[in-house]
């Protein structure tokens, strides 16, 4: 498979780089990606919430009440959860929402996603660039040529680039990323990819392994 190369005017270089059908060119696996989005999605979240229950609330422990007589259902504590400022039944309490995914299924889940983005031709290369300093300016001007302003985008480069990153850090549907953090949900995410003619060799080297 061979994808044109553009420069950051928007404008066809002329060039051309070959990709590996191995990582653009197959047949998404749907359950992978799903179980690697989901596993992403769990690591966000903090799992600190917590509710005070029954036997947590500071109040007296004395019966409110005789047992009989009253014409009300009995109660024994004010505590008890039917009583406004009582305990919360089943309340949530902290947990850990991680869970494991092999290694193998993380990989095919990230060339799976891959494989959709250029499967409906959403996948655009670009040379290799970078900013003088940190402008937001500056890579607004990069989407404005590519028509992408309005657009989610995830832009792919080899290694850090702090300029650019800065750059599109105030743009909200821009994101930069590197190589070795390319992850399936943000892959799934965007709309459109944007990889660095850098990038496409490592990329693929890292999915190789």
């Amino acid at each position: 498979m061979e994808l044109s190369v553009l420069n950051i005017k928007g404008e066809d270089t002329g060039k051309k780089v070959s990709v590996s059908e191995e990582i653009f060119g197959i047949e998404p696996n749907e359950h992978a990606i799903y179980l690697d989005v989901k596993l992403y999605l769990a690591n966000q979240r903090q799992g600190t919430h917590k509710s005070k229950e029954r036997a947590e609330i500071n109040h007296s422990t004395r019966k409110i009440k005789k047992q009989k007589g009253t014409g009300g259902a009995r109660a024994g504590s004010i505590k008890s959860p039917v009583f406004v400022g009582g305990g919360r039944i089943f309340g949530p309490r902290p947990r850990n929402y991680t869970f494991k995914i092999n290694r193998k299924v993380k990989t095919l889940a990230r060339i799976s996603a891959l494989s959709a983005k250029a499967k409906i031709d959403a996948i655009s290369v670009l040379e290799a660039f970078t900013f003088d300093a940190p402008k937001t300016k500056s890579y607004l001007t990069v989407l404005n040529s590519l028509s992408l302003v309005n657009t989610k985008t995830l832009l792919i480069l080899p290694e850090v680039d702090s300029n650019v990153y800065l750059s599109s850090r105030n743009i909200p549907k821009a994101k930069v990323t590197t190589v070795d953090l390319v992850n399936t949900y943000d892959l799934m995410n965007a709309d459109r990819l944007l990889i660095s003619e850098s990038a496409l060799s490592n990329l693929e080297t890292l999915l190789n392994k």
